[in-house]
Order: C-alpha cells, then sequence, then structure tokens
C-alpha cells in the first residue's frame, strides 16, 4: 500500500498555490478545474478548492490545524530566515526537538500547519 496523494481543501487556490510553490518551494506542475498539482519529492501534492470539494465529501469541509505537512529540509534555520524575509509569521522554533528534528512551524494561508525539519541526532531513545 503506498500513499498517492496528499490534498489539502484551501479557500483560496492562487493565493495557496503562491505560498506552496514560493515559499515552501514544491515543485509546481498545474492546475485544472480547481485543482493544483506540485512534485514534493516522489509524493503528489495538492491542493483543491474547499467550495468545490463539497461534491466530493458530501458536506461541508472546513479548514483548519487538525494536522500538518511536514517538509524534510537540510538547514532549518536558513529555511527559517527565507520564510521570516518571505513574510511569514513563524509559529515556533526553530528548535531542537528529542525526537531527532531541529524544526520550525508556520501557517500556511489557510492555517494548515506546516513544519520544516532536519534530521539531528536523537536526544533520547525509543522504548
Amino acid at each position: 500500500m503506498d500513499i498517492g496523494y496528499v490534498i489539502l481543501y484551501v479557500a483560496e487556490l492562487e493565493r495557496s498555490v503562491a505560498f506552496y510553490r514560493d515559499v515552501v518551494g514544491f515543485a509546481y506542475k498545474f492546475t485544472d478545474a480547481g485543482y493544483a498539482e506540485f512534485d514534493a519529492g516522489g509524493v503528489r501534492f495538492a491542493l483543491y478548492e474547499r467550495r468545490r470539494a463539497e461534491w466530493l465529501t458530501g458536506r461541508d469541509v472546513t479548514p483548519g490545524a487538525g494536522g500538518e505537512v511536514v517538509v524534510l529540509v537540510d538547514g532549518v534555520d536558513a529555511y527559517a530566515e527565507r520564510l521570516v524575509a518571505a513574510g511569514v509569521q513563524v509559529l515556533s522554533g526553530p528548535a531542537d526537538r528529542p525526537w531527532g528534528h531541529r524544526t520550525v512551524h508556520v501557517a500556511d494561508p489557510d492555517g494548515f500547519v506546516v513544519e520544516f525539519a532536519e534530521e539531528i541526532p536523537r536526544a533520547r531513545q525509543r522504548r
């Protein structure tokens, strides 16, 4: 079993495309009928207009930070500087986490949490 896609339902497609293309740095592929797709290193990452998603789910789709998108990078501190320079509000970090990541968290235009993480030595072992 493989994950085929990760799709976020967004309020304003163009605004979110700009965020994930220009701020996060995903390779933009295309937009068609309220859907935009990116190449995120072997995973299809996509955005879909929330207003159109209702016909898929049969009900209102509510936004929010019910989860997060984690982007593995080299050099979280450099990413944090780039995010601040782009006017993105940092929610937390950069900080070393005991599970072996250095992270910085931001929110996308719809409030989804985006974590940039680089691997570092673990501070604690798994049980």
